[in-house]
């Protein structure tokens, strides 16, 4: 346990002083009572209990006066408290076809309005990381929890060129590496600067990586390599789920490219093949109110995560049950009050 105001704690010191001040001023009523009232009265044998229950109220008053001098100090103490935390990477496919209208206005438009709107309600404790990717793969924002800069980032994205899922993919996972690696990752003024081959990691079940998750929302096109189904791959062997979100419609529509009008529809098989592999789920956005009650589906993890907590108010409450309780002891039993 610690203390934010530890000089406080020096009031504690002024309880013996006080029982003394009350034990001297109860020794002057005595002689008074002795010298006006007759010994019956100074004496209090007549009606006042004996034994254990003339000390339970003063005992009572004496640790709710500890406990409020303690309290006065603001500890803090380690406590475990149910939180919700993570990381969540949203990658976003920014190729040419996601200019297409068949998901008003655009496709493109309808993932960056349902995954802002997704932003906003998580907690301060998930982190949240934007991966664009086209024909390769660029993270836009590292995972922060500061939502501005997250919802600055979404902002930022428009439509570019082909489309490499397996660039997305990778590219989200070096993202959450390097954000569960901690800010000192890069810091290379102290470590080996000729290290050993790095061994190739053992892989785990398929999900098991909670506190991460990637949520890939793309119309599935895929035409550039490598492999998508590969890359998901590599997701599963570190247990990271993916959350595939098609955006489109499965007949499609035309869109202008250069020049060229090219038809362009939702690949769904090769999206529900990326979330199969890595135990996470496909979701098919057919407009933008499917696609935010998407979102409602893709809950961070509930963990219990140990933290120093200040314990004022607990200490507070348990001083004022204990003084309570001595005053009404004392009253019951003794005939007054203290």
């Amino acid at each position: 346990m610690s203390f934010i105001w530890p000089p406080m704690l020096l009031s504690v010191a002024l309880i013996p002083i006080g029982v003394l001040l009350y034990l001297i001023l109860d020794r002057r009523r005595r002689r008074r009572l002795a010298t006006y009232g007759g010994p019956g009265l100074a004496q209090g044998t007549t009606h006042r209990p004996t034994g254990l229950r003339s000390r339970v109220p003063a005992a009572l008053l004496l640790c709710g006066l500890v406990v409020m001098s303690v309290a006065l100090a603001r500890p803090q103490a380690v406590v475990s408290l149910p939180r919700e935390e993570g990381t969540v990477i949203l990658a976003f496919d920014v190729s040419a076809s996601m200019a297409a209208t068949d998901l008003a206005p655009t496709r493109i438009d309808a993932a960056r309005a349902a995954a802002k709107d997704f932003v906003a309600r998580q907690p301060s404790s998930v982190a949240i990381g934007v991966v664009a990717f086209s024909d390769s793969g660029v993270s836009v924002q590292e995972p922060t929890n500061d939502q501005a800069t997250v919802l600055a980032a979404i902002d930022r994205l428009a439509p570019q060129k082909g489309t490499s899922l397996a660039q997305g993919i990778l590219v989200s996972l070096k993202a959450i590496a390097v954000a569960e690696a901690g800010p000192w990752a890069d810091n290379n003024y102290y470590t080996n600067q000729t290290p050993a081959p790095t061994p190739t990691p053992t892989p785990v079940p398929a999900g098991t990586h909670a506190p991460a998750v990637i949520v890939l929302l793309s119309d599935g096109e895929n035409n550039e390599s490598p492999d998508p189904l590969a890359a998901a791959k590599t997701a599963a062997d570190q247990g990271v789920r993916i959350y595939t979100v098609g955006i489109g419609s499965v007949a499609g529509t035309t869109v202008n490219l250069n020049g060229f009008q090219v038809h362009t529809q939702l690949d769904q098989a090769t999206l529900q093949g990326i979330s199969q592999a890595t135990d996470g789920t496909y979701y098919a956005a057919a407009d933008a109110q499917q696609l935010r009650s998407i979102y409602d589906n893709l809950d961070t993890q509930l963990v219990i995560q140990p933290q120093m907590t200040e314990i004022t108010s607990l200490l507070a409450g348990l001083s004022l049950l204990m003084l309570l309780a001595g005053a009404t002891t004392s009253l019951m039993w003794l005939g007054r009050l203290p």
